[in-house]
């Protein structure tokens, strides 16, 4: 009997009650994902700020004026904002660099809340150790401004040079300051307005989605009376906000809810480092493997040539070349992948390296006896 046919039955709570235990001791503990985890909720987001600033007090690694004139007119501006003419005096300091100013704007973030900011430099300053950001607006993709960013900057970078030798660790020329901006505009838009949420899946899977509509229900039939989860496609499961609730408290309720994600079968390779990442739904047909590899080598020898005592000859190179050619055993094996054990300690048993599975499990692809998506980056 499925969890919503016993919410009908005349047992009524306590069927419900069972159906829920059920719901969750059929499934393993150590495979229990929140809710939370896996989702996101939509309209429910992060908002990206930039601006253009001014970095000041660098011991002399800041931008050449002379190389970077966008610095030179902004050191202009802000000196004429402050009261000080500078039109026409030629400026030559190296204590100063611009520098680009991002940050992300959290959902509902409220006025006086401070965010974090990250500084990048523009210019050729060599780095921005020791510096502080002058008040920089940053505005979001409207055009507004919803955070003023200002502060010493933290860098982990360094760069140490002499007479003849340069020593740079990390990136001297990028930084960050904690809670170095704070918020002077709210985004549009308030949680108790929203009659209904999207759950948004960050691995979108029809199975996982069901998995997640059911749990939902199952938890609101309980405490709420009725289902309120819908799963809509594979990647959104929408869930409708009950009468004289809070969302926020409706919402951390259901997150903290627990359900085993489906895992798509799906095996990755890196090429460049040798990694390869096997999922466990992973399957392979029966197939019959040999690998082996054929090494060719050649091999250049000349030698001298003498002529003759008394022949009037002339001495010569003569060339010697020598080829040889080796193969290594390439055994035939018979590979059937039931579960991914078993398709691990074949692979193992053949003694084989890293780039010799990834072009074994490329040519069981090409063969048709891989039952998974292959993913070569």
């Amino acid at each position: 009997m499925s969890i919503l046919r016993a919410f009908r039955t005349a047992a009524g709570l306590a069927a419900a009650l069972v159906a829920i235990v059920m719901f969750f001791a059929s499934t393993p503990a150590q495979a229990l994902t929140r809710i939370k985890d896996i989702c996101s909720i939509q309209g429910v987001r992060e908002n990206q700020l930039v601006g253009y600033g001014l970095v000041t007090g660098l011991q002399g690694t800041g931008d050449t004026l002379r190389n970077s004139p966008f610095t030179e007119q902004a050191l202009q501006s802000m000196l004429d904002r402050l009261g000080v003419n500078v039109q026409g005096i030629p400026m030559r300091a190296r204590n100063v660099a611009a520098v680009t100013v991002t940050a992300e704007l959290p959902a509902f973030a409220g006025l006086g809340s401070h965010i974090d900011v990250n500084i990048s430099s523009l210019g050729d300053a060599s780095s921005l150790k020791g510096g502080t950001l002058l008040m920089t607006p940053l505005m979001g993709g409207d055009g507004q401004t919803y955070a003023i960013a200002q502060g010493p900057i933290a860098v982990s970078g360094i760069q140490l040079q002499g007479e003849a030798e340069t020593l740079t660790q990390g990136v001297p020329t990028a930084g960050r300051i904690p809670n170095g901006a704070l918020v002077e505009r709210q985004v549009p838009g308030a949680l108790k307005a929203f009659p209904s949420f999207t759950l948004q899946l960050k691995n979108p899977d029809f199975k996982t989605a069901a998995l997640i509509a059911d749990a939902i229900n199952a938890f609101t039939a309980l405490r709420y009376g009725k289902p309120l989860a819908t799963e809509r496609d594979l990647g959104a499961v929408v869930v409708k906000r009950p009468p004289n609730v809070q969302a926020a408290r409706f919402l951390a309720e259901i997150g903290d809810l627990k359900v085993t994600p489906d895992e798509p079968a799906r095996v990755v390779v890196d090429q460049r480092t040798g990694t390869i990442v096997i999922g466990s739904n992973v399957r392979i047909s029966t197939v019959a493997i040999a690998h082996g590899n054929l090494t060719v080598r050649v091999t250049e020898q000349p030698q001298v040539s003498q002529p003759a005592p008394f022949s009037n000859g002339q001495t010569t190179v003569v060339p010697r070349t020598t080829i040889q050619a080796s193969e290594q055993d390439g055994h035939l094996a018979l590979l059937e992948g039931a579960d991914l054990q078993t398709l691990v300690r074949g692979l193992n048993r053949m003694g084989l390296k890293p780039s010799d599975i990834i072009s074994i499990l490329q040519a069981i692809k090409t063969a048709g006896a891989l039952q998974a998506e292959l993913v070569v980056e």
